[in-house]
């Protein structure tokens, strides 16, 4: 009996972690669009940073041309 019951708890629980991944739907709404721009954005930003600091790094003959 005690097996049983541990088998339905742990039935219980794979159901309701399958029902709440399956909740999850690809239908982003503006918030997570934003979210996503501004992402991309700094994301962007910071590769122009670290692009210029190894041009003026090349620029001076630096030895470390990584920033």
């Amino acid at each position: 009996m005690k097996k049983l019951t541990t088998l339905l708890k742990i039935l219980s629980i794979v159901s309701v972690m399958g029902f709440a991944v399956s909740a999850c739907d690809n239908n982003d709404g503006p918030a997570e669009k934003a979210g996503e721009s501004i992402d991309n954005a700094t994301t962007d930003m910071g590769n122009a940073v670290e692009d210029a600091c190894e041009k003026a790094k090349e620029g001076v003959n630096a030895q470390d041309t990584d920033c």
